[in-house]
């Protein structure tokens, strides 16, 4: 006998399709055309989080897929609010984080000519998406949500979008949700594992460079038990630290700096160069294989992307925790000290500065402070400008998904928003968000919902009223600033006017307890740390005369 299906309205089939595929939080901004789907949600068990700007809820969905490897979902109205979502979700596609965009739309009945607020947001979104599709017929919902969960979600991971005109969404429909299905990652080919396996063993200067994918694969265990069977030192890109514990003796820190750093030393002496999980987005090959003399060998979930400073000798396509552990099983190596007298440069670097008084206080000595603060699993999420260059070369992570940076897309204003994703994924762990006084007010209007919603978290602002960054950059090529400098509020006060605490640096010493206190006070916490970043001219003078301790 035929299950009777009961009617109801296409925005409820759309939220009851979203509960199926596990969705917990929406986050968004209400608006006229999508009134109905509102409306459904306060039937649902779906937590919808009101935003104060559609960015934000974007970043938000973009943190929660990173941290999940489940799509997060953020929903705007028409118009402006689906341009607002814009950001974050171009973001999310090109750093590889799950996110399904859901906006509202115009009734179908005007969209064939000039009409208020309307869009073609279809096409819009199609170059930033893996998917991008207006609801047309209300029985197509169940189908057309699974679909967008099902490529936001597959390896290489990325965004769906979907346009809910208003008339289809208030439209009675008799359909029901479809089975959730999971795409499984097939195995290796052993002959792949076998050609891999003899190019490492003739090496005699191999490396790893591992990306994101490793994180994404779940695969961090099964590249340090690889790094360690064949003693191969292994670098991060920026959004893989984590993926090896940097206590570890054989990680070399992360590589994408643009600049010759010690670990690029590395990759100077290497004759076989491994990537594991790595996409050119994270860091571009030509950066680190200049003379295209390297084999490198490609151990992925998905195929390598074409590029003339990436062609490979070996493609190791397949689930990557179990390509590790083939390749290694077949594979043998001795280290010379390659990884020894790199690996020690970089650490004697990096305490350097953990006794330094000087005020403001130096990029180096913030880093270190706040590691020593900090647990090994809490989160650090770093927004994008000259703070980023030095988290990633500096702060030292030792678990995956524990310092999240966005540099595919690059993105400034990720931080705020995206520690309030990241404290409610992981509602036990300390969350700071670390920004730059630029980046913080593009999306600062984010504390008033982390209030509102109870996400405590901490936001270091590295205040130096500049795009520092660009000025590093202007500094370095042409000698001279141009029209990157501006004005602050008093962070203290603003902080205080949405109920938040604050509290600011005044020299060195302070920065210890005053993290300690924020994290103790257990709600939304700014700290103005004022920033030298005199440092980052003499990093680029430092580094211009480095030497290779090999």
């Amino acid at each position: 006998m035929t299950k009777e299906v009961k009617k109801m309205k296409a925005a409820e089939l759309l939220v009851k399709c979203l509960e199926n595929e596990g969705v917990e939080t929406i986050f968004g901004i209400p608006g006229e055309e999508n009134l109905d789907m509102m409306d459904a949600l306060l039937d649902s068990s779906i937590r919808f989080i009101t935003t104060r700007h559609e960015q934000g809820a974007a970043f938000m969905a973009d943190v929660t897929g990173r941290l999940t490897g489940r799509a997060g979902v953020c929903l705007a109205t028409l118009g402006p609010g689906a341009t607002n979502l814009i950001t974050g979700v171009a973001d999310a596609n090109m750093d590889r984080a799950p996110l399904i965009a859901i906006a509202g739309q115009a009734a179908t009945t005007r969209l064939h000519k000039e009409s208020h607020q309307a869009l073609d947001l279809v096409n819009m979104f199609r170059p930033i998406s893996k998917y991008s599709i207006q609801i047309l017929e209300p029985d197509n919902i169940p189908e057309i949500i699974r679909k967008a969960f099902k490529l936001a979600q597959a390896e290489k991971p990325g965004a769906s979008f979907i346009d809910f005109p208003e008339n289809i969404a208030e439209m009675a429909v008799d359909q029901s949700v479809l089975k959730v299905q999971h795409h499984m990652t097939p195995s290796p080919p052993a002959a792949k594992i076998h050609q891999a396996a003899k190019v490492i063993s003739e090496a005699k200067y191999p490396i790893v460079i591992a990306g994101n994918g490793v994180i994404r694969g779940k695969a961090s265990q099964m590249l340090v038990s690889f790094a360690e069977k064949l003693n191969i030192p292994v670098a991060t890109t920026f959004m893989a630290k984590g993926a090896i514990p940097f206590s570890h003796d054989l990680a070399l820190g992360a590589v994408g700096l643009q600049a010759h750093d010690y670990v690029s030393c590395g990759f100077d002496r290497a004759d076989v160069i491994i990537c594991v999980g790595f996409d050119i987005v994270e860091y571009h090959p030509y950066l680190w294989h200049p003379d295209k003399k390297r084999k490198i060998i490609h151990i992925d979930a998905s195929p390598a992307e074409v590029d003339a400073h990436y062609t490979l000798e070996v493609g190791v396509v397949g689930d990557i925790g179990e390509s590790l552990k083939g390749i290694a099983a077949e594979s043998s190596f001795h280290r010379d000290r390659l990884a020894h007298n790199l690996r020690s440069a970089i650490v004697a670097e990096l305490s350097a500065y953990a006794e330094d008084e000087g005020f403001p206080v130096k990029p180096q000595k913030i880093l270190w402070d706040l590691r020593q603060v900090l647990d090994v699993e809490d989160i650090v999420i770093s927004d994008v400008g000259a703070h980023k260059m030095w988290i990633a070369r500096m702060y030292q992570t030792e678990r995956p998904n524990t310092c999240i940076i966005s540099n595919g897309f690059a993105s400034m204003g990720i931080a705020v928003p995206g520690a309030i994703a990241a404290k409610l994924v992981h509602p036990e762990r300390t969350v700071v968000a670390v920004t730059g006084d630029a980046g913080f007010l593009m999306n600062s209007q984010e504390i008033e919902t982390a209030m509102r919603v109870g996400t405590a978290m901490v936001i270091l602002i590295w205040s130096d009223a500049s795009y520092g960054l660009i000025e590093w950059k202007q500094m370095s090529q042409f000698g001279r600033e141009s029209h990157v400098k501006f004005n602050n509020p008093d962070f203290i006060q603003y902080a205080e006017s949405f109920g938040a605490k604050g509290y600011r640096v005044e020299r060195a010493a302070d920065l210890v307890p005053t993290l300690q206190q924020a994290i103790a006070d257990q709600t939304v916490v700014i700290i103005d740390c004022p920033v030298d970043y005199r440092e980052n001219l003499k990093l680029s003078e430092k580094l211009g005369e480095l030497i290779c301790p090999i």
